[in-house]
């Protein structure tokens, strides 16, 4: 273990090169990552950079991933440390985890905060889907990883932004299109108008795949626009729409058994009830943003306003219809005053989010909606937090402490107009607190460290009541709680750049350990064949992180990512709810205390190496390789069964011309080029053993930008 730790410290940096269309003449030179000396604004919702953030964050630039895929979120963010993603129908049910957090949603994303131009595509409840968000239009992406309970709501794993591409560097036009195994098709257009007084960007994306099991087929329509203007030279305001519009149909998930005899068909109880997801959903933000003071640090004042809404068909037992309504907003205050002859950042904050709307549930019919409505809620969601953060400089220089602080409540409301059941509400509320500390060993190395409490509520479709729950006749499940973690984390990374070396020109590292103690984790259950969520006592989580990237010679990269995951249940007594054969109701406990928590790997390996080369004036050859290794995963708390553990193997290469105003792009890949059978995602805690859901076999795909500009 401790070669292999060192042999990932010596790798190096994340390759980034500014947006646009032309090409310099050293293409290895400007293909480097600027991370430490860029800012990154949402691990302290303040511009801070990189170096001198106290716990690990990272961004990602858009032409790291240009050659890539752009189907899912796992195409574009490999190779991160401490993050885990489970691909199940491709972007639109891909299961983030960090550290642990998220990995108990079987559908969408938990515990960690989804961002979508710092506006939060998170719903009210924390719970996440990110179908409107469209890779071929997304410029950068900020991640936070570890507890940020105390800058954002329902947020103990992290944050991730993704920031839509408006920082391009003149007016341009994209056509762009990739194609692929399995009926794969992507295609629309993208552009940018730049003036001295607004940026404007808008992006059409059509979305086609027939899937590579039956029954998995796909299809959605995204389109996302900014419009970002300058009313004066201290004040911006933005504009953001965006509106997705498409249907998915879910395969299910199989037993071992099924899994064995054809890991790729389909569970013959989804296919018969005709198991789909359809969404329409849009949102319309307004950003203003106002600076004022003296000096390279000015003080500021942010107001964001969004509404949304979203139509959403469900299927499985019963036939649901949600329509909801959301209003949201958040003020932000940042202010630069000298304490004690040092420099000094105090800021403050509030956000606020409500949705409102109608269940309606009707009887399933092999996918199509009976005539007769079984059940009418008007369901309220809301969340309603305040926060504060202060940087103080304690050696000039050298040392940050950061305190941060949080106070959210998240409340629920159900009413129930048809059926005889007690309407509810559930309100939870906390206060966490975060303290870190930076340290530069150099300028650009820095040590850190940080604790701090977390917050989790359970999301609305967890709080669903249960047959044998204290009060089954209550609408909203009363004995469910938030799950509450105390974390602590220690670490150090780096940025080292040697441009005249013919070796090891940079050098990017980052190692953490952390320890993470979840109070009441929330997990899922099933009772007669229904998924619900209760609280599984305590957890202790530690892990090691490790991230790299090396640009070992011109054109040549290395880039690594090793997370160690022991994640365990101290204390945990669970309740099997079962009908013996004489149609008895029986109840059985069992201590699952000392089991290993399901859903996350021990060991998470990937590396990824690079090759680019100017072939002839403006014209740049590409070619990469990337390996990923994940160890077995264990498919429920009591660690009855536990899958494999799998190696893949991915290729692309590409082209990258540059003909006077005219850019063209080609790339060609192969994903899993060895063709391996693997578990990709775990449906955990199946009381029909229905863990398994099979990764993608070999795909081919190929895509073309065609762009111009102006």
């Amino acid at each position: 273990m401790r070669s292999l730790l060192v042999a990932l410290t010596l790798a190096g940096l994340l390759a980034v090169r500014p947006p646009g269309f032309t090409q310099t003449k050293d293409t290895s030179e400007t293909l480097r990552n600027y991370e430490i000396e860029e800012v990154i604004v949402t691990g302290t919702r303040t511009e801070r950079k990189i170096i001198d953030i106290p716990y690990p964050t990272l961004l990602i630039d858009n032409a790291e991933y240009r050659f890539e895929k752009k189907a899912a979120v796992n195409d574009v963010m490999e190779a991160v440390p401490g993050l885990f993603m489970q691909s199940r129908y491709g972007n639109h049910d891909v299961r983030i985890s960090i550290r642990g957090f998220g990995s108990r949603s079987n559908t969408g994303i938990r515990g960690v905060r989804i961002l979508l131009d710092g506006i939060p595509e998170s719903e009210p409840d924390g719970q996440t889907r990110i179908e409107a968000i469209d890779f071929q239009s997304v410029g950068k992406i900020e991640i936070v990883k570890g507890n940020a309970s105390s800058l954002y709501t329902n947020a103990p794993g992290g944050v991730i932004n993704f920031i839509n591409d408006i920082y391009f560097p003149g007016t341009f036009a994209t056509a762009f299109g990739e194609t692929g195994s399995n009926g794969y098709r992507s295609y629309g257009l993208k552009t940018g108008v730049k003036t001295d007084q607004y940026r404007f960007l808008l992006t059409y994306n059509r979305h086609v795949a027939d899937g590579y099991r039956p029954h998995s087929d796909d299809e959605w329509h995204i389109v996302n626009s900014v419009i970002e203007t300058k009313p004066s030279d201290l004040t911006r305001f933005s504009v953001f729409t965006n509106y997705v519009n498409g249907e998915i149909r879910l395969p299910g998930s199989l037993t071992g058994e099924q899994y064995d005899a054809d890991p790729f068909q389909a569970n013959p109880r989804d296919v018969a009830r005709d198991a789909f997801r359809l969404t329409k959903k849009g949102r319309l933000g307004l950003k203003f943003e106002a600076f004022s003071g003296e000096g390279e640090t000015p003080n500021e004042f942010e107001l964001t306003g969004y509404l949304t809404s979203k139509y959403f068909h469900r299927t499985a037992r019963t036939y649901r219809i949600f329509d909801r309504q959301g209003i949201g907003g958040s003020a932000r205050y940042v202010h630069h005053l000298p304490l004690f002859g040092r420099h000094n950042e105090f800021s403050v904050g509030t956000d606020a989010y409500f949705q409102s709307g109608p269940i309606s549930e009707f009887e399933n019919i092999n996918g199509e909606k009976g005539d007769i409505l079984e059940g009418l809620t008007d369901e309220t969601i809301s969340n309603v937090g305040f926060y504060f953060q202060n940087s103080f400089n304690v050696i000039k220089d050298r040392s940050d402490l950061l305190l941060t602080g949080r106070y959210d409540r998240v409340a629920f409301e159900s009413q129930n107009q048809i059926l005889e059941v007690q309407n509810a509400k559930r309100r939870f509320d906390a206060f966490t607190p975060k303290a870190a500390l930076n340290y530069k060993l150099t300028p650009t190395i820095a040590a850190y460290t940080s604790y701090g409490l977390g917050f989790d509520t359970p999301a609305g479709n967890e709080l669903d009541n249960y047959p044998t729950s204290s009060e089954p006749n209550v609408l909203l499940n009363p004995d469910l709680k938030p799950q509450k973690s105390r974390n602590f984390e220690l670490g150090i990374k780096g940025n080292i750049v040697e441009p005249e070396r013919a070796y090891i020109r940079d050098l990017f590292f980052e190692v953490t350990f952390f320890n993470t103690k979840v109070e009441d984790e929330i997990v899922p259950f099933e009772v007669f064949g229904d998924v619900f969520y209760r609280n599984s006592a305590r957890t202790n989580r530690t892990g090691v992180e490790i991230g790299s990237n090396v640009l070992v010679l011109k054109g040549l990269r290395l880039k690594t990512a090793y997370t160690l995951s022991d994640f365990t249940y101290d204390s945990y007594v669970a309740r099997t709810i079962d009908v013996d054969t004489t149609g008895n109701v029986v109840a059985t406990d069992q201590s699952f205390a000392g089991n290993a928590v399901p859903s996350v790997p021990k060991h998470n390996l990937s590396l990824a190496v690079s090759y680019e080369h100017e072939i002839v004036r403006h014209v740049t050859g590409f070619a990469k390789v990337s390996y990923l290794a994940v160890s077995g995963l264990y498919v429920d708390d009591g660690n009855t069964e536990k899958s494999k553990g799998y190696q893949l193997v991915n290729s692309t290469v590409g082209l990258d011309m540059t003909f006077d105003r005219f850019n063209i792009l080609a790339t060609a890949g192969i994903n899993n080029v060895f063709d391996r059978t693997y578990v990709a995602f775990v449906n955990i805690n199946s009381a029909q053993r229905e863990f398994y859901e099979a990764g993608e076999p070999r795909v081919f795909f190929a895509g073309v930008n065609l762009g111009y500009r102006f």
